[in-house]
């Protein structure tokens, strides 16, 4: 009876998360396990048998880690193709070990940008292992590590499952490579080849209508307040909550003084200004209380319970809820409070706005058929207050001035051609036209 050639499973990882419990299977599943430097030291505690990784290369660790994992032996003994009589000749005769699993993970490049950090020796085994996922497993994910045991164990692996996992695995690299490219960007700002890598946040509840999925993605090194999005109590996001909640940012972000904004449909009906969060939000829905029914409220302040019962009384006096509210931060009295109010409320957090002290330049991206355009975010609202200039007879007082000054930067964000007014002496709208497609009537 022919003897079974050995199994081989090469794991090397920074997250070390699960790691331990799959080697175990794996072993139990009668594979070997290849490892390197950290990922080895782990399992070795663990008393789980492992090869060291110079034993299949024949190489020591070199250059200060930065070669490791390259070599004949490792590449080979994934990429040959396990059904070509000729590759599986070959193998042998080069004494080429077979590496039926690859498990690896990256280094988070985004957590600290240096040269030093840029894995190729695990990039370089991910796409080997992706290319020939017909015969080699490649998981780059912990959370895979149950499933793919599993059905190892109860041989249920299948090509579309296989091909599954490479698809991932390329995914992780080309967002990983991206993250590279903008890192060693030397200021250009429209590369002729760009990508846009994006990790999912969380999949949304729906998307613009019900029959549509939608989920939540953010670029890695983001500064967006919504990059630390918690929800804290009722309904999950739609697409159409979490679009308005980035425009009540948008509308609140420019000020340093407690800002509100009340959103429909992306654009905002009420927006205003306070000495306390209180006032501010209270003013925000007074600009157009019929409109704020079942909108969204985005604050740049902590919600505190005095601004609870301002929406509290909006319910009472006008029977109308509010879908979500979303905010830095709330006291424990006022999130007790709020949930009360309406128990399918949204209630969510986000961190604060770091945008504006971010270095670079940061982009809006406008999806169009088959492609996207790109600008560079308008930034400069307050220097565009230097270059006014007054055209009429009549010359603004400076109380009046300082009114535009503040309605520009609530108008700057809505769609064009848009149209504001504000009140003469208070910091909030009283009335709000956007999208208007006629300069003339608008």
């Amino acid at each position: 009876m022919a003897r079974k050639s050995p199994k081989y499973a090469l794991l090397s990882v920074f997250d070390k998360t699960g790691i331990i419990e799959f080697a175990k299977t794996l072993t139990d599943l009668g594979f070997r396990i290849i490892s390197t430097g950290g990922t080895a030291k782990v399992l070795a505690e663990n008393k789980i048998p492992v090869i060291p990784i110079q034993e299949i290369t024949k190489n020591p660790e070199s250059f200060n880690g930065r070669i490791k994992t390259i070599s004949f032996q490792v590449e080979g003994g994934i990429l040959f193709d396990r059904g070509n009589n000729e590759h599986r000749r070959q193998a042998r005769q080069l004494n080429i070990k077979p590496i039926d699993i690859v498990v690896c993970n990256l280094y988070p490049f985004e957590q600290k940008n240096s040269i030093e950090n840029i894995d190729v020796g695990g990039p370089t085994m991910i796409r080997a292992a992706a290319k020939n996922f017909k015969h080699v497993f490649v998981i780059i994910d912990p959370k895979d590590y149950k499933q793919v045991g599993e059905r190892l164990k109860k041989k249920t692996v299948s090509q579309r499952f296989r091909k599954k996992l490479a698809a991932k695995a390329f995914a992780h690299l080309s967002l990983y490579d991206a993250q590279i490219a903008s890192y060693l960007n030397t200021g250009e700002l429209f590369p002729n080849e760009l990508n846009l890598p994006g990790r999912k946040i969380l999949d949304l509840r729906y998307g613009e209508n019900p029959h549509q999925k939608a989920a939540f993605y953010l670029q890695p090194n983001s500064k967006s307040p919504l990059a630390n999005l918690k929800r804290r109590w009722g309904r999950e996001l739609s697409f159409v909550n979490l679009t308005d909640i980035n425009a009540g940012l948008e509308s609140v972000s420019f000020f340093n003084e407690p800002a509100a904004a009340i959103i429909k449909h992306n654009s905002p009906c009420g927006i205003a200004l306070g000495k306390r969060v209180e006032q501010a939000l209270r003013r925000a829905i007074e600009a157009d209380p019929e409109s704020a029914f079942g909108g969204v409220i985005v604050l740049n302040s902590k919600l505190t319970l005095r601004a609870v019962h301002i929406i509290e009384a909006f319910k009472d006096m006008r029977k109308a809820n509010i879908d979500i509210v979303a905010c830095p931060d709330i006291t424990k009295e006022a999130f007790e409070l709020l949930q009360k109010v309406r128990k399918s409320m949204g209630i969510y957090t986000f961190s604060k706005d770091k945008r504006q002290k971010a270095k670079g330049k940061s982009f809006n991206y406008k999806w169009i058929n088959g492609g996207f355009a790109v600008q560079t975010t308008d930034h400069e609202v307050e220097k565009s207050f230097k270059d006014w200039k007054v055209v009429t007879a009549k010359k603004p007082t400076k109380k009046q001035l300082e009114q535009m000054r503040i309605a520009w930067k609530f108008i700057c964000r809505i769609r064009s051609n848009a149209v504001i007014v504000v009140d003469k002496n208070l910091p909030m709208t009283r009335g709000i036209g956007s999208g208007q497609t006629s300069r003339v009537r608008s």
